[in-house]
């Protein structure tokens, strides 16, 4: 299997850097407080001294976001949903162990972290522009299909698995108590988003094998190595 950005993403979007994970082994079972608490402790920091839309990654994404045709106030990437939650309310909701983490962990980097079940994506996964045919199930059941032209994560089947780039997961390929194998994927626009994707992808995997019988396939993308074989 295969995770990309089109051509044409790439194009649009050439400062984007990527981080990719792939592991087996995954379970419900792992206790992951401490390392969520540490996490946690970041993102207080940080937001004791700015809000969120202050954040160089957080204005990045917002002029992304424009550069879609979205209001960036009204179709927030996920780590400054994330972020404003926790800003709020000094906590998430705890979803699954592997989901809590990287939220903790999108939160202390503030840049957007999905993690999909590997095995409910039919053949390669390509952040795309959207025909407006694929399919895409939301959380409550519900069947929606993409606009033509918005930004979506699509399998080989026509199954969108995010609506609006980094806004909305599909239930479809969310983590449940039931999966073991994981694409985990990262995104960001910023001025230093080389070297803080770097950072990233290696304390995810460095989470993922501390906690889970996992040895993560790992990469960092960008415009010059866009595509990830897992």
């Amino acid at each position: 299997m295969q995770f990309s950005h089109s051509d044409a993403m790439w194009q649009a979007f050439p400062e984007l850097r990527a981080g990719a994970l792939h592991g087996d082994g995954i379970h419900a079972d792992a206790d992951v407080e401490a390392v969520i608490a540490s996490f946690y402790a970041i993102a207080e920091a940080r937001l004791a001294q700015a809000q969120e839309g202050e954040f160089p990654e957080i204005q990045a994404w917002r002029r992304g976001f424009s550069r879609m045709g979205l209001k960036p106030t009204q179709y927030r990437c996920a780590s400054e949903a994330l972020l404003r939650r926790f800003r709020q309310e000094h906590a998430l909701p705890r979803l699954h162990p592997l989901i809590d983490l990287c939220n903790a962990i999108s939160l202390a980097f503030a840049i957007p972290i999905a993690v999909f079940d590997a095995e409910k994506i039919a053949g390669d996964l390509e952040v795309r522009r959207a025909r407006g045919d694929e399919t895409y199930l939301t959380f409550a059941g519900e069947i929606e299909h993409p606009e033509p032209d918005e930004v979506i994560f699509a399998d080989g089947a026509g199954n969108a698995h995010a609506r609006r780039w980094t806004n909305r997961q599909s239930g479809l390929s969310a983590v449940r108590e039931t999966t073991r194998s994981v694409l985990i994927v990262a995104e960001a626009l910023h001025v230093s988003a080389g070297e803080d994707m770097g950072k990233l992808v290696a304390t995810v995997a460095d989470v993922l094998a501390g906690h889970w019988p996992v040895a993560p396939k790992t990469a960092v993308l960008s415009v010059e190595s866009t595509r990830f074989e897992f």
